[in-house]
């Protein structure tokens, strides 16, 4: 989102108190938010959108169309907004895990990752993301691959997560 002074010159206002109103106001619609920080972000990008039923994976069946409910993808991929971030994902060691080159990984910053959280590290000064791991003897913590044609990667001296991957978006 850009920030006050750069909204200024969009809108064309003169002041930075006249944009603060305008940011107000929208951030009481709902149409904003703003995090700890005070940083804003967009509260809703994709609208509600019409929920038909199920379809079968299987065997065909007869299916009936009839809405529902409606839901908002946004509400539903997204739990903590201001905590949240997409990455492109590059590569292919999380293959077996569902994750493809090119898809989109939905991050929430998060401290403590649980064993087998796919997760956002920066381990020995790169990031990667892979399946957080606990050694069974030792307790140390490592990060393993999706994909049998890579190995683990045990830190030789840092391991931090930043993030846990709360769901992948593939455009067909």
């Amino acid at each position: 989102m850009p920030v006050y002074t750069e909204i200024m010159k969009i809108v064309g206002f003169k002041s930075k108190n006249a944009v603060h109103k305008l940011v107000n106001k929208l951030v009481d619609e709902g149409a904003l938010g703003k995090d700890s920080r005070g940083r804003l972000f967009p509260n809703s990008l994709l609208g509600e959108v019409p929920m038909l039923g199920l379809v079968e994976a299987g065997f065909p069946s007869v299916a009936e169309e009839a809405v529902l409910d409606t839901i908002n993808l946004e509400d539903y991929l997204i739990k903590n907004k201001s905590a949240t971030y997409l990455l492109t994902v590059k590569g292919d060691s999380m293959i077996d895990a569902g994750i493809q080159e090119g898809d989109l990984v939905i991050a929430e910053r998060k401290d403590e990752p649980k064993i087998g959280d796919i997760v956002i590290a920066e381990v020995d000064g790169g990031w990667t993301m892979k399946y957080f791991r606990k050694d069974k003897k030792s307790g140390a913590a490592f990060l393993e691959p999706a994909n049998k044609n890579y190995k683990p990667i045990y830190p030789e001296s840092s391991l931090n997560v930043a993030a846990i991957v709360k769901g992948v978006i593939r455009k067909y």
